[in-house]
């Protein structure tokens, strides 16, 4: 597992988390903490219940991680096609970073929503109304299930390592790592909205996605032209 790169996936989790996700996510994060959450409560209820959402996200995101890679367990690909993934995955990470700075609508168009199905209304609306404190963490599993850009990018990533508990590792690590932006995001909406924070962090969120992106393509070439390259080898 040394030859995953956590530093990169904890800094463009973290970053984009700030910018991609509360863009994505945030109006829920909104939604729930109007609707569910008293102005009453004390810091630390409120801050359980957003800790609640957010753990709810990561479980979802761990249990795509192990599924991953155990696809990635049982489907043996050529060198080319390995490569060829490699070079996609990177493609769609700088059309990502594009996206993110402004300059293409590539999220919006792969990021079809499932929150039109009456099944997730329902559950939404069922969740959201709901005084039970667990009713914050079973929100997060919901949210979690929604398609995102970011996680279907390391949901390859974990498919990659071919391995259940590695492809977890992964996921759980991107999960964790937006977890500060998320949960912040409860207690200051008001910042997000009105200064230029949030375009800041996304810009940085941006290159640093292009640049991960480009560094992926590349790897993939390598991957291509060098028969004794593992897969694993392309995260080192």
């Amino acid at each position: 597992m040394d030859s995953i790169d956590f530093t990169v996936i904890i800094t463009i989790a973290f970053l984009g988390s700030f910018g991609h996700c509360i863009g994505m996510c945030g109006g829920i994060v909104v939604a729930y903490s109007a609707k569910k959450i008293d102005n009453g409560w004390s810091k630390i209820h409120q801050s359980i219940s957003h800790l609640l959402y957010s753990l709810g996200r990561v479980t979802t995101y761990t249990l795509y991680g192990a599924l991953f890679g155990f696809i990635g367990s049982v489907i043996s690909f050529s060198n080319i096609a390995n490569g060829t993934l490699l070079i996609i995955a990177g493609v769609a990470m700088v059309l990502t970073g594009l996206s993110l700075s402004g300059k293409l609508k590539f999220l919006t168009l792969i990021e079809h929503s499932i929150q039109n199905s009456n099944w997730y209304k329902n559950n939404f609306k069922e969740l959201l109304n709901s005084e039970y404190l667990g009713s914050f963490y079973l929100l997060g599993l919901l949210n979690g299930l929604l398609p995102c850009g970011f996680v279907y990018f390391f949901a390859i990533t974990a498919a990659s390592t071919a391995n259940v508990l590695d492809g977890a590792l992964v996921m759980l690590v991107f999960g964790l790592s937006t977890i500060p932006a998320m949960f912040s995001l409860g207690f200051f909406v008001g910042i997000f909205k009105r200064t230029n924070l949030r375009n800041n962090i996304i810009k940085l969120a941006a290159i640093a996605v292009i640049i991960y992106g480009g560094y992926t393509i590349y790897n993939g070439y390598d991957y291509i032209t060098n028969p004794n390259k593992t897969l694993l080898d392309c995260h080192t």
